[in-house]
């Protein structure tokens, strides 16, 4: 049975959605992420700034929020912008709602020493320092494991941000001894430079690879070849793959649309639309805690 692009992306979930208010010049809001998600009933979208808590925003937009049927959650990144990892903030951002915490992105020592040549944000200049997970010595700070127990207690969505492989690693598996159940790598072959080897070592220890549709579609800021992405999906496995955005810069193409092309061009190169369907709402729903349980492998 065939199958169109819009029946399998039917009830999918964004884990990586950059709309406005942002310091960054943005293409649209939370409202109207929210309105663009409608089109393909997505079940769910993540909000992320590097730079504050975006808890706040949804809170003061609730009211045009309610009118729109795709729900909006937030979270935060640990970036010098929040005080690094704090704690404090952690707390408030889960207490009011959050469902997600970013360990450092554009304050992450990777971040700030990555060539970033062709990131359409790279000349903008914010305020930044390096925000590190270990002290001088080497050893992990003592407020990264108060956040991952912040972040278990609340059964939140941990993300490595823009770690180094290295420290991305060191971090989960304090995560993983700690109860964390949901967790993620974002764009591991963009800023992370992490190989797929590497991240099938995550994957076993309960870990999503998380690839950003922004970054293979013809009309985003990059255009890798998406036989790259269908790899990447094949080597670590649909059960273990996520599908988001990364999308709401100014200039770049609206989410859905983004979902839509390079969703046709997986089918066309072979992934069926039972494994579209998982990378693409199955496991970000779980991530995103609207599934108590992580889905079973699909099929095919």
């Amino acid at each position: 049975m065939r199958h169109s692009i819009t029946e399998v992306l039917d009830g999918a979930v964004d884990l990586h959605c950059h709309p406005g208010p942002n310091p960054f010049p943005r293409e649209f809001d939370h409202v109207d992420a929210a309105r663009d998600a409608e089109r393909l009933n997505m079940r769910g979208i993540l909000v992320k700034s590097h730079h504050h808590n975006t808890v706040m925003d949804l809170l003061s937009m609730r009211r045009e929020l309610d009118k729109v049927k795709t729900p909006v959650f937030g979270g935060i990144a640990l970036n010098v912008q929040v005080g690094g990892i704090n704690p404090y903030a952690v707390a408030m951002c889960l207490r009011m709602g959050g469902r997600a915490v970013w360990f450092p992105t554009f304050s992450s020592r990777r971040h700030c020493e990555h060539d970033h040549h062709g990131f359409p944000e790279a000349t903008i200049e914010i305020p930044n320092r390096i925000v590190d997970i270990r002290d001088a010595d080497g050893r992990i700070v003592d407020e990264v494991y108060e956040v991952v127990d912040l972040i278990a207690d609340s059964d939140a969505l941990l993300s490595a941000g823009h770690l180094s492989i290295q420290d991305a690693r060191a971090v989960f598996e304090i995560a993983r001894a700690r109860g964390v159940r949901r967790m993620i790598l974002s764009h591991p072959n963009f800023v992370i430079d992490a190989d797929s080897a590497a991240c099938r070592e995550l994957t076993a220890m309960g870990v999503f690879i998380e690839h950003e549709v922004g970054m293979y579609d013809p009309q985003g800021f990059r255009k890798w070849d998406p036989a790259t992405l269908v790899d990447w999906i094949r080597t670590v496995g649909p059960e273990n793959t996520v599908l988001a955005s990364d999308l709401g810069q100014k200039g770049r193409p609206m989410p859905v649309d983004a979902f839509t092309r390079v969703g046709q061009e997986l089918l066309e190169r072979g992934l069926t639309p039972d494994e579209l369907r998982q990378v693409v709402n199955g496991n970000p729903g779980f991530l995103l805690g609207l599934e108590a349980e992580r889905p079973q492998l699909v099929n095919g």
